[in-house]
């Protein structure tokens, strides 16, 4: 048998991978040391974000929120007092979940900024269920703009204002009474007709002006807020302020309630989910790396659109409340017809004269009268609410006019969204809460209002009577 020689192999024709190869000049890491490393990197990089926060002092009001703001917003608790999860966002103005007015303010409470009484009020002092002789009661109802959003305390409000000027009048009238009408008109005309020209005396007594306002209340609200709430102080008068939430709440809702809460109650998963979202977004606000990252780029956390509507929560634009369409519009003007209108009757059983006062709002205001940051707030509304909302505006107060003409004898309209150029500037703080010096001229007007009703004066004998001279 023929043994064939085995065919070398040729060293020449062998690719040697192990010379030709580069050394690699970094060792393999695996995937388990890769995935261990991310967390101890994130622990660390938060203890050296907690110590620079520590060092340069930035951690306090880390997302812009500023006190005042935060003062105002609105803290969203359960009938019970206990907190919403998922609404509940670091607001200092505590309210409760309401079976009948949708939801109040816990009384008593105190704020750097404001005080709640124990009656659910905003005043420092208690309000008696009797009222104490010789006290005349005017309750102010309606929402922030009433309420005094955004004023650094409760003697800035327009209430206060109103309560003072008021007693300012009783205190001329005992002190210079020849400078009012007398309290019986003689029957000669010529110094009848004289006399006729004096401002009339009011009634005298201790004013006492009450703001019952809450933020983000509507006319709904207001309704059923003087029906179980406010008629047993037994008010002498009823001036309400609003009309800018009853244009963006949504006709679907008879009163503005806590947000997302028909959500919430109709579905367990929705809510569940919901709160996961929020708490998960608050703790990683609240960490020390996504400080430190906001003390690079500071930026308010509580937007223009969030300050001047009480119950928007979740920063959305103000366009967006706005009607879609005509319809709509109708329905959410129509909802404030009708809830003004029982107001309206059930404060003429008892005998209440209503002052219907429509809130002015930045669009109404020229903007030659506009300051430099009124216009920016101007600006930052956007082309479609400022061609929208005036219109919108527009039906609200033909409604308003169809009340007084319904109702003659118990109501008086004012309008300061139309007829408000005697206001000074700065006129607000953002679109329709007032600077502290715009809230007095409010109560001056409202003063005028109140005063040249006759249903608050002291009608002198024979006043109305005809002669022939």
């Amino acid at each position: 048998m023929l043994n064939l020689l085995k065919k070398t192999r040729s060293y020449s024709s062998y690719n040697n991978n192990f010379y030709n190869k580069k050394p690699n000049r970094f060792p393999k890491i695996s995937l388990f040391w890769l995935l261990l490393a991310c967390p101890v990197l994130i622990i660390l990089s938060e203890f050296l974000a907690q110590a620079y926060l520590g060092v340069t002092g930035k951690d306090n009001n880390i997302d812009g929120k500023s006190p005042l703001i935060k003062a105002y917003q609105l803290n969203f608790l359960t009938a019970n007092k206990r907190p919403i999860e998922g609404l509940t966002d670091g607001g200092d103005l505590l309210v409760k979940r309401s079976p009948t007015l949708g939801y109040e303010l816990i009384s008593p409470q105190k704020g750097e900024f404001w005080q709640i009484n124990e009656q659910g009020v905003r005043d420092s002092e208690p309000l008696p269920l009797a009222k104490p002789k010789n006290e005349i009661r005017i309750f102010i109802l309606g929402g922030s703009t009433a309420f005094g959003q955004l004023n650094t305390n409760n003697q800035a409000t327009i209430s206060h204002y109103l309560e003072a000027r008021l007693k300012q009048r009783v205190e001329q009238q005992k002190s210079s009474p020849a400078q009012y009408r007398p309290d019986v008109f003689p029957f000669f005309a010529p110094t009848r007709r004289q006399l006729t020209k004096l401002p009339p005396k009011i009634r005298e007594g201790n004013y006492r002006v009450i703001n019952a306002a809450v933020p983000g209340y509507a006319s709904g609200n207001q309704l059923a807020k003087l029906a179980l709430r406010i008629l047993p102080y037994q008010p002498d008068l009823i001036v309400v302020l609003d009309g800018y939430e009853d244009l963006m709440l949504q006709s679907s809702q008879p009163q503005a309630d806590i947000p997302h809460i028909d959500e919430f109650l109709a579905d367990a998963k929705v809510y569940f989910r919901y709160s996961l979202d929020f708490s998960f977004n608050q703790w990683l606000r609240s960490t020390a790396l996504v400080k430190t990252f906001n003390s690079f780029t500071p930026q308010s956390s509580v937007s223009l659109d969030q300050t001047s509507l009480a119950l928007n929560n979740e920063g959305k634009s103000l366009e967006s409340y706005l009607p879609n369409d005509i319809e709509e519009l109708k329905r959410r003007v129509d909802r404030y017809r009708e809830n003004h209108k029982q107001l309206i009757k059930l404060s003429a059983r008892w005998e209440i004269p209503v002052v219907l006062a429509i809130q002015p709002e930045i669009t109404s205001r020229s903007v030659d009268q506009l300051s430099a940051e009124e216009k920016a707030i101007r600006n930052h509304l956007g082309k479609d609410y400022l061609e929208d909302f005036p219109q919108a505006y527009g039906e609200l107060v033909k409604a308003s006019q169809h009340l007084a003409k319904a109702f003659p004898k118990n109501i008086k309209v004012v309008n300061f969204y139309q007829s408000n150029s005697s206001f000074p500037t700065p006129m607000f703080s953002d679109t329709i809460h007032l600077t502290e010096q715009s809230n007095k001229v409010m109560a001056e007007k409202l003063y005028h209002a109140i005063t040249a009703w006759e249903k608050i004066q002291i009608i002198p004998q024979y006043f109305y009577l005809k002669t022939s001279q």
